[in-house]
């Protein structure tokens, strides 16, 4: 089953509530804000751990799972797991990672996942 297009519909929606906010407008503002330690690029898990928020903003009954009980679904969409979600942004992380050196710089982050 090809999932990607219900990842990516997932990733929007999940997406939407940020960007209404404050939302990064360059790569280096994306890399400032996932680099939590600071070492001026972003591993997996901080790449994991940022785009896992809105996931779990979503997840208002903090299963794991963005289902029926957490608000309507869209028609015929299946509940979303958190492990699912993340493995699916572990894949991305490394499609992202074009030099394979474990990390995102600021010009990785601004290619569009392939």
């Amino acid at each position: 089953m090809n999932r990607r297009p219900y990842v990516m519909t997932i990733a929007l929606l999940l997406t939407a509530p940020v960007m209404a906010q404050d939302f990064p407008r360059t790569p280096a503002e994306y890399l400032a804000r996932m680099d939590t330690n600071g070492d001026g690029k972003v591993d997996e898990a901080e790449y994991v751990r940022y785009m896992s928020q809105g996931f779990l903003r979503m997840d208002i009954n903090g299963d794991g799972v963005i289902d029926a009980n957490d608000g309507p679904m869209p028609p015929g969409r299946k509940p979303v797991k958190l492990e699912t979600f993340q493995h699916d942004l572990i894949m991305q992380f490394h499609r992202l990672d074009l030099n394979h050196d474990g990390y995102l710089d600021a010009k990785e982050l601004a290619r569009p996942p392939r």
